[in-house]
């Protein structure tokens, strides 16, 4: 989580300074493998063009100032429809959306949820599931997305 925290710290202003909303990071280590992707967003959108300007604007950032010490892959990418979702105001923001929620260890004995975004309350996530209301600490969540809802 320290890593996370610190290129959040260190990219966010980057991004934002170029016009774009740092929506968050994913910082995967898979393996010898490691990938960087982060999620900008836009109110007019993001086109291939913004991808790239921002990843070479992160890429400088990143080899001067050498936060990771194995071989990555850096992505720049928009959260697109089955955003991931990182922050409560982001959460808050998604309010009446069916997410998917995974947490980093077992709560009321499941890791996965998938349902209602009811809000926020406090520190939590507040999520209905089959009829119940969870209320999910934010620091639990490992990984959660909007579910793309389509209309006939």
């Amino acid at each position: 989580m320290a890593k996370h925290t610190q290129l959040t710290e260190m990219l966010a202003p980057v991004v934002e300074s170029m016009g774009f909303v740092f929506w968050g990071l994913e910082y995967l280590v898979q393996g010898k493998h490691t990938v960087l992707c982060v999620y900008i967003d836009h109110a007019d959108g993001i086109t291939v063009d913004h991808c790239a300007n921002v990843s070479r604007q992160l890429s400088s950032v990143l080899d001067v100032e050498d936060p990771i010490s194995q071989d990555y892959t850096l992505e720049v990418s928009s959260p697109g429809m089955d955003r991931p979702l990182f922050t409560l105001e982001q959460f808050q923001a998604y309010a009446n959306h069916i997410i998917d929620v995974r947490l980093r260890m077992p709560f009321d004995g499941r890791r996965k949820f998938k349902g209602q975004l009811i809000g926020t309350e406090q520190e939590d996530v507040v999520l209905f599931v089959d009829g119940h209301e969870y209320l999910l600490p934010i620091e639990l969540i490992d990984k959660a997305r909007v579910v793309p809802q389509f209309k006939d």
